[in-house]
């Protein structure tokens, strides 16, 4: 399972997608997830998938890879189909003793999971083919006018920056801890829900002793090379737009435009 958890992750490799500056996949993410919740018909849902394929081509990260992360979130997803299936009133097609299974609950179940996916795996693309400091520096470029409001524009970005980076690391941690814990004898998947939840207390307590470790080794590294923020600070890699950044934005914009034409974008859904 914790292999399964592909965000946070940076998958190496050469493709178009990976050369693209990090503030046209930024922006680009954003747009997919915020009309994807607009959308309100299969048209849009079709153009999504379209969209969202062409990029994992593109990408050339395999895609067996990238879904592998819908394992985690499976749990997740059953509970939002199962709450929309049952819990959305409408026009009633099946009642099995108190629960009813409406029409709307259906559509509603459906568009919630394509969403769920969707934006699962549009979020894994970003950081399978964005580094963290990319990221960092896209983000940090991108949110540079909220300065004149004396947002912590650098500190945010750093931070969401780090938490990216530790995801890999601390799932890792979590791995070798089980293995050392089922060497010990430990038993993580018999008994009910409330014997696996006691089962867990070995591996959270020594999984936040080291993250806390992590971090305070992860501070005094920072303020031992003079890390005072964003002021002053230089780039060694300054972001510059190229051609094929201008050719993404207009494949975003003509997303945008076929979501709104052939989506049916209603603001209030």
């Amino acid at each position: 399972m914790l292999r399964d958890i592909t965000i946070g992750q940076y998958y190496q490799t050469k493709s178009k997608v990976h050369d693209l500056d990090p503030r046209v996949k930024i922006v680009a993410t954003l747009a997919f997830i915020i009309f994807l919740f607009l959308v309100n018909n299969m048209t849009g849902y079709i153009i999504a998938a379209a969209y969202l394929a062409t990029t994992i081509y593109l990408s050339h990260v395999p895609p067996s890879f990238i879904f592998r992360g819908m394992k985690a979130i499976f749990m997740l997803l059953m509970i939002t189909v199962l709450f929309n299936i049952f819990l959305t009133p409408g026009e009633t097609i099946f009642t099995f003793w108190i629960l009813k299974i409406t029409k709307e609950g259906l559509i509603m179940a459906g568009r919630m999971a394509i969403r769920l996916i969707f934006l699962i795996t549009g979020s894994s693309i970003l950081t399978l083919t964005t580094t963290p400091n990319q990221l960092t520096d896209g983000l940090e470029v991108l949110l540079n006018p909220l300065k004149k409001v004396r947002v912590p524009v650098h500190e945010i970005a750093m931070m969401m920056a780090i938490a990216l980076r530790f995801i890999p690391i601390l799932m890792e941690e979590t791995d070798k801890i089980m293995k050392a814990q089922m060497a010990r004898g430990a038993d993580f998947e018999s008994g009910g829900i409330i014997q696996k939840a006691k089962s867990l207390v070995p591996i959270l307590v020594p999984l936040f002793i080291s993250a806390f470790r992590r971090a305070n080794d992860l501070a005094m590294a920072m303020e031992a090379r003079c890390y005072h923020g964003g002021d002053g600070r230089t780039r060694m890699k300054p972001l510059i737009y190229k051609k094929h950044d201008f050719v993404a934005y207009l494949v975003v914009a003509v997303f945008m435009i076929s979501m709104v034409v052939l989506g049916r974008i209603d603001i209030l859904i």
